[in-house]
């Protein structure tokens, strides 16, 4: 199988409570294994084998629903049409209403650099206020509302007729977007809200062109008129509310700044960021916006990456540091050697993830989406069962009876059902990416709700992942910055990872380290050599027997730094012991914060190492972990996250996306930290872009927030239909 992902960008507007009848036409093709769409972002997620159906077949079938799509565009060309998208907008504003108009019905030629919601936006808007100002004739010419407010205008011949023309004005002109889309619908054997309006509008409509010409009784064209403006009215801020969740992932787009300042030879020339080649040299000014991910050749600065990473602090960059585009150059004039564009950047990974996730559902929107559908066929059965119920059975007048079945109709809303989670879904992973948490897919954030056990790796993600000192044992005559300072002026010629925590240790404290010389390792033992003129032991408990130095055990103190599963080293001169150094992998401050955090939202936190029992416990007994599981081969650790799973617990795994692929896949949740910018980590269902624990907290609540506003706009929505359409019917 050559299984592939793609996202169409819908170039037509898709009703929320259409999307699961095309997703069903689309799994129903040989080869479409699954298929998303997400009515907010207007795109539509598809997984096929391409063996067996081929991506044009596939455009196809949306193209015979009435839907048109294309590829999305790379991120720096799409981030390019944004910018000059915002500078056409800013001419356009200068036109008149006239001109603004005719662009959008012409708008084909340059359809790719507009935001479909927005254009829909401005045309509801349009619709809307034209509608409003014949509507208000319309409702003084009313005999019925004349009646109401108890005023009269003086009649005229033909008053009738100009209520008709009037009325007929507004029915076609502000019912056309209502028509267009229920014609569409209905092509696709779909009922849904675009059906319901333009069923209840022509119905009142016809009813009431034929009271003026045909026979004699009470028209609606006041009650239609009303109804267009308010149905018109209500896209309109629907559209608004779209746009608004979409514009957070706009800004990720919009951080690529439009040019760059290409080097070449004495040379600076500005060109479009598009342009950008790899290996090409550019030149960023302090200030400035990074246009693409690079290498620093030549310079120092300080770099913001808070609109990548979520990190608040600026970032030292020096020569061969990487520097990654949309972020901020704060203070130096560095130059860059491009080594990524396109779909290769950080950027564009980052944004890739947020659109998949948004793209995909989780069980609870799918049921929505099924929902939204069949509240169409309800209303429309319950209105025809209205109107045959007061009309028929009653023997209620037709006019009542018409009256109630059309408000049945009309004031059903499984609008509001189809965009009760897509709303939330859309908003809540654009907000994580901004603070360097990206949901691959929407139902790992509604699982991360459910969790009540995190399992963290322990090397590098509970830890630091590098030997540290965390205990200088004095023994004889020297202080402890004089052992370290001794210490670290032999260790700085070795490589090993023990050496290098303490001359790391040492330089952290400030300290002075005097110059070693005669540097010579003892395999297996440590290291001697001379410093001050005095010669250096520096080993284990080994070395310092076969010297001489040591008859006895060693002190208690020692012992107990041992017990704790760290690694003590000994430091002596040609005369006897002068103290211990324990190193130990370091906890890192952040992981204390980040239990505590988990624990006080109810969750568990459990380690996983390969690390001894004795190290295993002493790191689970300072973080007062819960659970921990010691000496665990890489190949093991995905079935103690499956035991955790037979006790009916749901698991989260943290770990870092490589040797703990297996784990991270069998957890209900797989969380790869500190990925950095390398964010496509297969594995994972979230991946933390910085190193921090403590964003496991964040994510557990943020998906906690997420779910509680889902199911408060499901509330909401069901709420209002249960209660409107009864209401509506008479009941």
């Amino acid at each position: 199988m050559n299984q592939q992902n793609i996202i169409l960008v819908l170039k037509d507007f898709m009703p929320p409570d259409c999307s699961c009848k095309i997703e069903d036409k689309l799994v129903a093709q040989t080869g479409v294994l699954d298929a998303s769409v997400n009515p907010i972002e207007d795109v539509i997620s598809v997984t096929y084998d391409a063996d067996q159906v081929t991506l044009d077949a596939i455009k196809h079938v949306l193209h015979q629903c009435g839907y048109r799509c294309e590829e999305e565009h790379d991120h720096t060309a799409h981030a390019h049409m944004e910018h000059e998208h915002h500078e056409e907008h800013e001419h356009h504003e200068e036109h008149d209403h006239h001109e603004e108009h005719d662009h959008h019905e012409g708008h084909e030629g340059h359809e790719e650099h507009h935001d479909h919601h927005a254009m829909m936006e401005r045309d509801m808007r349009n619709r809307f206020w034209v509608s409003l100002v014949i509507t208000i004739p319309v409702l003084l010419l009313s005999p019925t509302i004349q009646d109401w407010f108890r005023f009269s205008l003086p009649s005229f011949a033909g008053s009738n007729y100009l209520l008709f023309a009037l009325a007929s004005a507004i029915t076609v002109y502000g019912g056309w977007p209502f028509y267009k889309g229920a014609i569409q619908a209905l092509s696709n054997r779909i009922l849904d809200m675009m059906v319901l309006v333009s069923l209840a509008v022509i119905s009142g409509y016809l009813f009431s062109a034929a009271s003026t010409f045909v026979f004699e009784a009470v028209d609606f064209y006041w009650e239609i008129s009303s109804l267009v403006v308010v149905l018109l009215l209500g896209h309109w801020l629907e559209m608004r509310a779209i746009r608004g969740a979409t514009g957070a992932l706009r800004e990720l787009t919009k951080l690529i700044p439009p040019t760059a300042n290409r080097i070449e030879g004495d040379d600076i020339q500005t060109i479009p960021t598009s342009q950008v080649q790899e290996d090409d040299l550019l030149l960023v000014r302090p200030g400035e916006k990074i246009p693409i991910d690079g290498i620093v050749e030549e310079g120092q600065t300080s770099v913001n990456e808070a609109m990548i990473t979520g990190e608040s602090l600026p970032v030292k960059k020096d020569k061969g540091d990487a520097v990654i585009g949309g972020t901020i150059n704060a203070e130096g004039s560095i130059q860059i050697r491009v080594n990524r564009t396109g779909e290769e950047t950080a950027l564009a990974q980052i944004i890739k993830l947020v659109k998949e996730a948004q793209a995909s559902k989780p069980r609870s929107q799918k049921l929505a989406d099924r929902a939204a559908h069949y509240l169409t066929l309800v209303a429309i059965i319950v209105g025809v069962g209205t109107f045959v119920f007061w009309g028929v059975l009653a023997n209620e007048p037709i006019v009542f009876a018409l009256t109630l079945a059309i408000t049945v109709v009309v004031i059903a809303c499984p609008h509001a059902l189809g965009l009760a989670i897509p709303t939330v879904t859309t908003i809540s992973t654009t907000l994580a990416a901004r603070n360097g948490m990206l949901i691959k897919n929407a139902e790992a954030t509604e699982r991360a709700r459910e969790l009540n056990v995190v399992v963290f790796d322990k090397t590098g993600t509970l830890t630091r992942g590098e030997f540290g000192v965390t205990d200088v044992i004095l023994l004889d005559g020297w202080t402890e910055e004089e052992i370290l300072a001794r210490a670290a002026a032999l260790e700085v010629y070795s490589e090993h990872v023990i050496a290098q925590g303490i001359v790391r240790t040492a330089q952290e404290r400030g300290l002075s380290i005097p110059k070693g010389e005669s540097f010579e390792a003892i395999p297996g033992k440590g290291a001697t050599g001379v410093v001050d003129g005095q010669q250096l032991l520096i080993g284990n408990w080994r070395l310092m027997q076969d010297e001489g130095l040591v008859s006895d055990e060693p002190t208690d103190a020692v012992n107990s730094l041992a017990a704790q599963g760290k690694t003590v080293i000994y430091v002596a001169d040609d005369q006897k012991v002068r103290g211990a150094i324990a190193l130990a992998d370091l906890i890192r401050s952040e992981s204390f914060e980040a239990v505590e955090a988990l624990k006080s939202v109810g969750v568990q936190v459990a380690m996983l190492t390969g690390d001894n029992h004795r190290v295993a416990e002493y790191v689970a007994k300072e973080l007062q972990l819960d659970i921990f599981f010691a000496e665990v081969l890489p190949g093991d650790k995905s079935s103690k996250i499956q035991e955790l799973q037979s006790q009916g617990k749901k698991v989260a795994m943290v770990g870092d996306g490589i040797n703990d692929a297996p784990a991270l896949t069998q957890a209900n949740v797989g969380i790869a930290i500190g990925a950095g910018t390398d964010v496509a980590v297969e594995s994972a269902d979230v991946v933390l872009v910085r190193n921090d624990p403590r964003d496991i907290v964040k994510l557990v609540r943020l998906s906690r927030a997420t779910m509680k506003k889902m199911r408060q706009n499901l509330a909401w929505a069901t709420g209002y239909n249960a209660v409107a359409i009864p209401v509506a019917a008479g009941v």
